[in-house]
């Protein structure tokens, strides 16, 4: 009988639990223009103990429901990033209810009220990469993406050469928004140059990337994040910019000038992206060479002058799209395009010394020569990401063609004069260049957090690239064009790539600990199809990356990280041609130059925002550009080669400094020695090595009246890198002044690079029977000034950064 009431009881009781009706409660967030707040955390409090009883997040048209609650009152709590926090009044729960739309401020209303905002400084070391704050810079502001580039600790513009240095390692990757940049040499400082710093966001430095990067790149990664703005409704920002290069000896016209644009538009489920910018340069290089020759008792002593002057207008324009399908599908569309047409004009001087028997002679080589170099490219990208869960689950899928066009027409008039200035001979000659370049790409990615303290992520990406190069090379001969066809050839370069990877990390109280692993396949051929030869490659490599960061303390911590990496030939470093440069100078690419591995070692240790870190690398086949002299006809060929092994030794130490309330420093001093060694460089044994050091400093003053002062100055020692050597000291200082009009919206910059003309190169090669002293010099020093208006709703969330299919590919079509 006991049991029997004790049933009935319970049966009574459950009965009456499913009796209570269960509710649910709808509503929307919105801001203060009723505009929808999108992924707002909307939490449900107890009333009067606030305790949270249950979380969602709106959608992406700001809608909430919330279901399953009982009878009661209660309060709730809205959040998200870039507003107020709000509670609601307390309301009575007794059915469904559906809520007025809730307002909530924004953080953007409220900082008008605020009069210290705290200001990121142009240079920020976090523990897996730099950044540079280029939107903010004053001392940036004006200045093309090279420029900027040439202010980064531990970033070399070696203009000699036209090669983009990271800690005086070449081999360095640049990405355009996740997408690497196909142009290298030449063609990718020609494309920096065009773009202007208004339409920068930041510029990342990452030395060591992950697995998830592809492993191309020795010396690292440089990620240029354009302007991107998310917010709600229409936003943008135009800006206004010009410049005046101020340099000794060097024609007038070097004036530059910019105009560029940025939209956004976010509405509903659609966000809406583009810019656009049109921009004339003009540059101005001057080089002065000095090298001997012996061949059968005749010795020479040859003095070279070239002055080179290139101007041009580039175009360059963005639009895209993201389509939020759902709170976790975004699909994504975007289309970038640009071109540059560059005009060069450059005359040479050489002056011939002669001695054979106690006799000499002196013979003068004129050459004018001009170019004409239309550049463009044109990029597509697809892709979707779909988030399963909010504990980060994820896939991501990229779709991508790519396509570049480099056209050159050169002609060139050299005159050869005796000692008395009387012409003894004529050449005149033509180059017509046509360079084509498609790629193909999709890639894939999974994130698939374990739990809270592991991660696992993994992903596939292949791609294939075609590479035509049509060079024509022609002399007039008696008035009529001939065909020269030991220069003439055409050149067509596949590569397939293939590759996986995993990476697994895992966290504790305190160790963190990531480990990966990438694989590579690649397939390569290259056809002269003039000369009828193929040269084909096909291997296998395996790239492991390990980071371990070490908590030792609240303020203390040691990273540790290890990472493989490859730099293959780019297109052009593989093309055979021999392309002229003027009578007594060619430049000629290797189809057999074998690509180069190197590992990375680091160790860096954080005090709070002070760092010190070691670092080691260790190349093997180093790819380099060296010089091979022809002593009977006094021609010198620049060539490629691969150099036995290159090591590298470095520490770094980054100290910031907040002087005052109105005035902060930042200080970066490095230490590197870089040793070369090879046993066979054009018939002997090379070996060299030298101790660098680097430093920078940078200051920002806040003035009153919303004024702002920045200093910033850099100095490198002399250095070896390969056979090359540099023996001078260079450096620059570099200050600006900004002032800020209609609530920071509006902004005026005024500043200069290399106030004092210190930034220029000296240097010499000397090895085998090359004896070799040049001096560089070239638009360092260049007043800028620029005016940029914010216009439009600037409550600015985080945009979604994309990695295009595309990423290894760029960087190597250029010489």
């Amino acid at each position: 009988m006991k049991t029997l009431f004790t049933i009935i009881a319970c049966l009574m009781a459950c009965g009456a639990s499913f009796a209570q009706k269960l509710n649910k409660l709808k509503g929307k967030i919105v801001d203060e223009k009723t505009v929808p707040v999108s992924f707002a955390i909307v939490r449900v409090l107890n009333y009067p103990d606030t305790t949270a009883i249950k979380s969602v997040s709106t959608n992406i048209d700001g809608e909430f429901v919330i279901d399953q609650l009982k009878n009661g009152d209660y309060q709730l709590s809205v959040s998200i990033v870039g507003f107020k926090s709000k509670k609601t009044d307390r309301f009575s729960l007794n059915g469904d209810l559906n809520l007025p739309a809730i307002g909530i401020e924004s953080v953007a209303k409220q900082l008008k009220e605020v009069s210290v905002q705290g200001k990121k400084p142009f240079v920020e070391h976090l523990i897996d990469k730099t950044v540079l704050n280029v939107e903010n810079s004053i001392v940036a502001s004006g200045s093309t993406a090279l420029e900027v580039l040439e202010k980064a600790p531990g970033v070399r513009v070696d203009r000699q050469n036209d090669q983009i240095k990271l800690n005086n390692k070449n081999g360095v990757t640049v990405m355009i928004d996740g997408k690497a940049n196909f142009l290298s040499g030449a063609d990718i400082t020609t494309l920096l140059s065009n773009m202007s710093s208004d339409q920068i966001s930041t510029i990342e430095l990452i030395t060591n990337p992950s697995a998830k990067y592809d492993a191309a790149g020795n010396a690292g990664i440089i990620n240029i994040k354009l302007k991107r703005n998310k917010a709600f409704g229409t936003n943008g920002t135009v800006s206004v910019n010009t410049g005046q290069g101020i340099m000794p000896d060097s024609p007038n016209d070097l004036f530059r000038a910019g105009v560029n644009l940025n939209l956004n538009h976010r509405q509903g489920k659609w966000n809406i992206f583009g810019n656009g910018a049109v921009a004339r340069k003009a540059q101005f290089n001057n080089t002065f060479l000095t090298r001997t020759t012996l061949s059968e008792g005749l010795a020479s002593s040859l003095t070279q002058n070239f002055d080179r002057k290139n101007k041009g207008i580039g175009f360059q324009g963005k639009l895209g799209a993201d389509y939020y399908a759902s709170e976790k599908t975004v699909f994504g569309v975007m289309l970038d395009a640009n071109t540059v047409t560059t005009k060069l004009t450059n005359f040479s001087n050489t002056n011939i010394n002669a001695v054979q028997n106690g006799a000499s002679s002196l013979n003068y080589i004129l050459q004018d020569a001009n170019s004409n170099s239309p550049v463009g490219n044109l990029t597509a990208n697809f892709n979707v990401k779909h988030d399963f869960d909010k504990k980060g689950k994820s896939i991501t899928f990229d779709m991508d063609y790519s396509g570049f066009s480099n056209k050159k027409d050169e002609n060139f008039l050299a005159n050869y004069l005796n000692s008395g200035g009387s012409t003894t001979n004529q050449t005149t000659l033509r180059n017509n260049t046509d360079a084509e370049i498609s790629v193909y790409a999709a890639k894939t990615d999974f994130t698939l957090p374990i739990d809270k303290t592991m991660k696992l992520e993994t992903g596939l990406k292949s791609s294939y690239v075609v590479t035509n190069n049509d060079f024509i090379s022609e002399q007039l001969v008696n008035g009529v064009w001939q065909n020269d066809l030991g220069k003439s050839n055409n050149f067509v370069y596949k590569e397939n790539i293939n590759a996986i990877y995993g990476s697994f990390s895992k966290e504790w109280k305190v160790f963190q600990v990531q480990v990966g692993l990438r694989g590579e396949h690649t397939h390569s051929k290259g056809t002269s199809v003039t000369d009828q030869k193929e040269v084909e490659r096909n291997y296998f490599s395996l790239f492991p990356t390990v980071f371990v960061n070490q908590k030792i303390g609240e303020n203390h911590n040691i990273r540790y990280s290890y990472g493989r990496r490859v730099d293959r030939p780019n297109y052009q470093q593989l093309n055979p041609f021999v392309f002229y440069m003027d009578p007594l100078a060619v430049d000629q690419g290797n189809p057999y130059l074998k690509p180069q591995f190197t590992d990375n070692y680091q160790i860096s240790y954080n005090y709070k925002e002070i760092s010190f870190s070691l670092n080691y690398s260790d190349t093997r086949d180093m790819i380099t550009q060296i010089s091979k002299q022809d002593d009977a006809t006094r021609i010198i060929s620049v060539i490629r080669e691969n150099l036995g092994r290159s090591r590298y030794y470095s520490a770094d130490l980054y100290i910031p400094v907040k002087v005052t309330k109105w005035w902060n420093m930042q200080n970066n001093a490095s230490v590197y020695y870089n040793k070369f060694n090879d046993g066979n460089i054009e018939g002997a044994a090379f070996s060299a090595g030298k101790a660098t050091v680097n430093l920078y400093t940078s200051d920002t003053f806040t003035l009153p009246q919303n004024f702002s002062i920045e200093i910033s100055a850099w100095l490198s020692s002399p250095r070896v890198n390969g056979v090359e050597q540099t023996t001078i000291y260079q450096g620059a200082l570099n200050a600006g002044i900004q002032k800020t009009l209609m609530d920071k919206k509006l902004k005026l910059r005024l500043n200069m690079d290399d106030i004092l003309l210190t930034n220029h190169w000296e240097g010499k090669l000397v090895y085998q029977n090359i004896n070799m002293k040049v001096v560089n010099r070239y638009t360092s020093r260049r007043a800028n000034f620029s005016i940029s208006y914010n216009f439009g709703n600037q409550n600015v969330k985080s945009a979604r950064s994309r990695n295009t299919a595309t990423d290894d590919m760029k960087g190597r079509a250029g010489g």
